[in-house]
């Protein structure tokens, strides 16, 4: 189920029915990206000027900026879940309806949530995954469990939010919520799936758009396979 799910999200995501979405996503993706670098740099420079780094110490000044590169390229990997899930609040009902337009012709279309309240749940839920990244990057050089704990945490955040957005479609939110618990296993591997790609440098930016076309597959897979489960409309 889960890589039938996924190759049909792959293809999905290139698909040319979405390509306009595509194009999107990566660019508010890469527009936050730019804000949070932007900021981030601004608060090294502060932090070296009130610390008169730069008059004292020429060469801890050198360093500093090329440690501050470093730790900005890895703040920035483990800010990217969180990205990831303000993107998906965006595009989630306009990619959700092609995808199963296209690929669930005969099955009644998913309604779309109010845009605020979409948004505001995805908000939540990305201030919640921002929380937990960063306590996870405090255990980033810590050999091996810094990369398992980041991809502990994202595999079972990303995996409740992309399917509760994509389950929430056809059911209230706490029907959905309640639909990723009775199927916990499954949306978790497809958590760990989108965790992985997470870790992959230019495929992360891709993840909100497969993310989306891939937990709408799921849901529907699961919906078909147990139709006689009800869950609150």
């Amino acid at each position: 189920m889960i890589l039938d799910s996924a190759s049909a999200a792959l293809r999905q995501t290139l698909s040319p029915a979405l390509r306009g979405i595509l194009w999107k996503s990566l660019g508010l993706t890469l527009a936050i990206l730019a804000l949070l670098w932007l900021g981030l740099t601004r608060l090294i420079q502060a932090f070296q000027a009130s610390h008169h780094i730069s008059s004292q110490y020429p060469i801890l000044d050198s360093l500093a900026y090329y440690l501050a590169g470093f730790g900005l390229f890895v703040a920035l990997a483990y800010l990217m879940p969180a990205v990831s899930i303000i993107v998906a609040g965006f595009f989630l009902d306009d990619a959700a309806e092609i995808v199963e337009r296209t690929d669930f012709p005969g099955e009644p279309p998913g309604q779309a949530m109010p845009f605020g309240i979409s948004m505001l749940y995805a908000l939540r839920f990305a201030g919640l995954t921002l929380l937990v990244n960063m306590a996870a990057l405090v255990i980033f050089f810590v050999p091996v469990i810094g990369v398992a704990a980041f991809f502990a945490a994202n595999a079972y955040l990303l995996s409740r939010e992309y399917f509760e957005m994509a389950a929430a479609r056809f059911c209230r939110i706490d029907g959905a919520a309640q639909m990723r618990r009775d199927h916990a296993l499954r949306t978790l591997l497809a958590g760990c799936l989108l965790a992985g790609m997470m870790i992959v440098p230019v495929v992360n930016l891709v993840t909100p758009l497969f993310g989306i076309a891939l937990m709408v597959h799921l849901h529907k897979r699961i919906s078909a396979r147990q139709p006689r489960l009800t869950y609150p409309h």
